[in-house]
């Protein structure tokens, strides 16, 4: 634990957004981990300001997000935001101008070619170079699946992926959990038939951020329409990928699917390589792969589900086999906590890394 004296000179965190769903996990985290940050300051909208929370034993209060939140900060420091895009591309350039450091992990920057796209486990050595002070996290699909793909990418060489995600309400934020929560009260206790309909009537319009009721449902959507009948998160995971993994043309098809689970996405995922798999060995790169966890006999009912992943660090991996139509596909399903791994411990280790460029 630091002292008060080895505060004084350590970074300052400012947690922007520190009382949404992904701030609460993170606040935790940071009791967690190892304490080397100086100053920490909470900070979220107005409607937030005042609430006192504790962390790492100590109580803070929450501040305004405004241009004097962030009075103090500078080379050294880092902001991580856990906001909308629209807010994050509105106040990181302020929180630069001070020059401190950002990690961002909404939308707002992920396309920037000034500002590198990274997953610790595949590409920190991304976070040195950052001309705009700014570092983007993926989306939490892209980061539930990217350590088991890179790893596997190391040793065969990919040539192109085919994903499916089954994505948790919790991904929406609090809005998609509360949906979540008031659709399963209004259907309990109901009489439900065989029929959609019944279902419907007994959600009403209340979908919440979801394109339909999504207790007893699943919708395959997620975002908005872009075109050719593809939606703008399926081509915003397909982009990510592609960067992250530096092959700018693989040929990437997702397919986004939302399903009423409260916590924790699911993917299978099908990889092709230029080379062919041997089973063995590809089990064998996926126990060793930095925040993996194979969890894989079916034999025996052990394989990952969400369940198991909520509340957890790595991303869990089983269902592993070799293509039947191609020996050089290899196709699995991950299960990973959406805000834990998808986001907070994510923006922590990038954070980690900047305030070890200047201990």
């Amino acid at each position: 634990m630091n002292t008060a004296a080895d505060r004084s000179s350590a970074p300052a965190l400012a947690v922007v957004g520190a009382t949404g769903a992904v701030g609460s996990v993170l606040l935790r985290m940071l009791s967690q981990r190892a304490d080397i940050w100086g100053d920490l300051r909470l900070i979220a909208s107005s409607r937030s300001a005042g609430r006192r929370l504790t962390v790492r034993g100590e109580e803070s209060e929450v501040l305004a997000l405004t241009e004097d939140a962030f009075d103090g900060l500078g080379a050294g420091d880092v902001a991580i935001f856990l906001t909308p895009a629209e807010v994050s591309a509105r106040w990181a350039p302020v929180v630069t101008a001070r020059g401190a450091v950002v990690v961002d992990h909404s939308a707002a920057f992920r396309g920037d070619p000034e500002v590198p796209l990274v997953v610790p486990e595949i590409n920190a050595h991304a976070v040195r170079t950052r001309p705009r002070g700014i570092v983007a996290g993926p989306d939490s699909v892209t980061a539930a699946m990217i350590a088991a793909v890179g790893a596997l990418h190391a040793e065969y060489a990919l040539t192109g992926l085919v994903v499916s995600s089954y994505q948790a309400a919790s991904a929406e934020g609090r809005a998609g959990a509360e949906t979540l929560r008031r659709q399963v009260a209004l259907v309990a206790g109901t009489e439900l038939g065989e029929h959609t309909g019944d279902v419907r009537r007994a959600v009403g319009e209340d979908t919440g951020p979801f394109a339909a009721p999504l207790v007893l449902n699943v919708v395959p959507w997620s975002g908005s329409l872009e075109a050719d009948g593809w939606s703008s998160h399926e081509l915003a995971v397909r982009a990510e990928l592609r960067r992250i993994l530096e092959l700018d043309a693989l040929p990437v098809s997702v397919t986004c699917v939302q399903v009423p689970v409260m916590t924790g996405h699911s993917l299978t995922v099908r990889a092709a390589f230029e080379n062919p798999v041997e089973l063995v060995r590809a089990r064998e790169i996926l126990e060793a792969a930095p925040g993996v966890v194979l969890v894989d006999d079916p034999a025996a009912g052990e394989f990952p589900t969400p369940v198991d992943a909520a509340g957890t660090d790595p991303a869990w991996v089983g269902r592993v086999r070799v293509s039947l139509d191609d020996p050089r596909a290899l196709e699995f399903f991950v299960c990973a906590d959406n805000l834990r791994k998808g986001v907070a411990l994510n923006a922590t280790q990038i954070a980690e890394l900047i305030a070890g460029e200047f201990a």
